[in-house]
């Protein structure tokens, strides 16, 4: 094929960045301004207190989520991260992480919620979120480097972007999948739209919301890792040295903390979904739910 014929797509997209970045540089440097506080800060809750009380959270936290087996693998696991000597790395790649998963949790549900509610919002927001699936990890880090420089800013960007799919197609999947029998009935009592969203259908979709928050986790995690070549703090540092310097100890010491944290965030999600999918089965084996449920949601008489 002759140069002639070749389409300049790349060109197109090098001069739509250079055109947001020069129009809507400030807009960018706001975003980047917020993103580094709000890691800043999350960095600060996870590196400055000892080691030892961070655990103790964390195993609180697995305990409440699925019990004493949980917060006892929590305990042992994060004391393994400390003897390889990654905690530091572990903390930054966590709190990275976490700042990914917030950020990409309220646009995820809320854009669930819609798409839920409008078939027009679904038919566009799912070729979007089948590009993004789509998308190489890799291919995430160009514009992010070209719009925030290098740094956390871009990780976090990259990862939203790479993570925030799963988040709101089990979001609108739950919401879709509650009862329509419940909603009637809702409607029935005279509940608003907004308290039917509410009271109803939330809680029942709460299991699918939290399995996309799950996988927003996980590919958070994955991404947070990969997204070092830009400057990222944490384990992906490590294993990157160690891919270039052929180092097998340390970047299986540094591959090792990264599943240790991969697997307590997984637990600690499935157990909260676990707690929402037996409430679900509950209420489904009493007959008399679907009527309590759409009478919680009704107004109730002054």
């Amino acid at each position: 094929m002759n140069d002639g014929a070749r389409i300049p797509l790349g060109a197109w997209v090098k001069e739509l960045i250079n055109f947001l970045k020069d129009y809507l540089g400030w807009l960018f440097d706001f975003i980047a301004m917020l993103f580094t506080g709000i890691y800043d800060a999350t960095t600060w809750i996870f590196t400055a207190p000892p080691a030892w009380t961070i655990i103790i959270a964390l195993a609180a936290i697995a305990f409440l989520a699925k019990g004493w087996k949980l917060a006892l693998g929590t305990v042992l696991g994060l004391v393994l991260i400390i003897t390889v000597e990654q905690w530091e790395n572990a903390m930054l790649t966590l709190a990275l992480t976490l700042v990914a998963v917030l950020i990409a949790t309220i646009i995820a549900i809320p854009l669930g919620i819609w798409a839920a509610r409008s078939q027009a919002i679904s038919n566009v927001v799912r070729p979007i979120l089948d590009f993004l699936q789509t998308m190489p990890a890799f291919v995430y880090l160009l514009p992010a480097i070209f719009l925030f420089s290098v740094g956390p800013v871009p990780g976090i960007v990259a990862t939203i972007m790479f993570a925030v799919a799963p988040g709101v197609r089990l979001t609108e999947l739950g919401i879709r999948g509650v009862d329509r029998e419940v909603v009637e009935a809702g409607t029935a009592f005279g509940a608003t739209p907004a308290r039917i969203l509410r009271q109803i259908q939330l809680p029942l979709a709460m299991p699918s919301i939290m399995a996309g928050v799950n996988q927003v986790i996980m590919l958070s995690l994955s991404m947070s890792v990969i997204a070092s070549m830009v400057g990222a703090p944490g384990l992906g540092r490590p294993i990157v040295q160690a891919l270039s310097s052929v180092n097998i100890s340390l970047g299986f010491e540094a591959g090792i903390a990264v599943v240790v944290i991969a697997m307590i965030l997984d637990r600690i999600t499935g157990g909260f979904g676990g707690r929402g999918r037996s409430r679900k089965h509950a209420s489904r084996s009493r007959r008399p739910a679907a009527a309590d449920s759409a009478a919680a949601a009704a107004p109730t008489a002054a």
